[in-house]
């Protein structure tokens, strides 16, 4: 099963992800030339842009980048670290990459170019299961892996609201109607941003694409449709987990600590 996405544009048509499997490699640059014949290749038609300026290579739950130019710095932000990043050195090899969804720029001749990279296979140990006592053997994962910090469980936890409210049988909340309800703890929020974590949730919790996302036809409201379900199925969202669209101490989307190893930004 894949394991990283690279999404060349934002909010991208599934058709446009490249996804990688365990072990595989994606060469990234002006263009493939001879020397990655037969191999996977994002094309960034750029003349600031090396014609091989690196790799990026999949493992089962991160993903390390390869940094090919002589002289570029490259950065890897973390959308929801308030400034988290991490900085590759001209030449580095194999630097592994902690955030469950990152943007890779490059410096391009006075531009900055940048795309996006999602590693969903980010597990977390069930609280009730492993509660932190030792226990040989291998540590259960859940079956749907959600970290409650992130924005994409605001989204998820507003799409559901008006059902758990008590309102089964309620439509689901409109694109605009989510981002007035997230306002109180993410006053950025747009139009764009909500359609990014509702795919993001969509490759997070393996839903299956309908035909017409993949012949490019409308499939928002489907794709809503079928997390809500989902999510109030297995209880991936309670009622008593509101509160993290609530301004206060228990807001959720905090930053997530900083990288170690002396490769986060100081």
């Amino acid at each position: 099963m894949f394991s990283i996405i690279v999404v060349p544009a934002p909010c991208g048509a599934a058709g446009e992800q490249i996804r990688l499997e365990p072990g595989e490699t994606l060469e990234f640059g002006r263009t493939g030339g001879e020397r990655t014949a037969g191999r996977r290749h994002l094309t960034i038609p750029h003349s600031g842009v090396s014609r091989t300026a690196g790799e990026i290579a999949a493992t089962g739950s991160f993903w390390a980048l390869t940094n090919r130019s002589s002289k570029q710095t490259y950065v890897v932000e973390n959308p929801e670290g308030a400034g988290e990043h991490i900085k590759v050195a001209p030449g580095r090899i194999g630097a592994p990459v902690p955030f469950e969804f990152a943007r890779l720029v490059l410096p391009a001749a006075g531009e900055l170019l940048s795309f996006d990279v999602w590693a969903p296979r980010h597990d977390y140990l069930d609280p009730v299961t492993d509660p932190g006592t030792y226990v040989s053997g291998e540590p259960t994962t859940l079956a749907f892996p959600l970290d409650r910090t992130k924005r994409y469980f605001l989204v998820l936890a507003a799409l559901c609201e008006p059902r758990l409210r008590g309102e089964p049988h309620a439509p689901l909340p409109t694109a605009d109607q989510v981002i007035d309800r997230l306002r109180p703890v993410w006053p950025a929020a747009g139009r764009a941003a909500v359609q990014w974590n509702i795919d993001y949730l969509a490759v997070k919790l393996r839903l299956k694409q309908p035909p017409e996302a993949v012949d490019g036809g409308p499939r928002l409201n489907g794709k809503k449709e079928s997390l809500v379900s989902l999510a109030l199925r297995f209880d991936l969202v309670r009622e008593d987990e509101l509160h993290v669209l609530e301004a206060g101490p228990a807001t959720a989307a905090r930053p997530a600590p900083r990288a170690a190893d002396g490769e986060s930004a100081r």
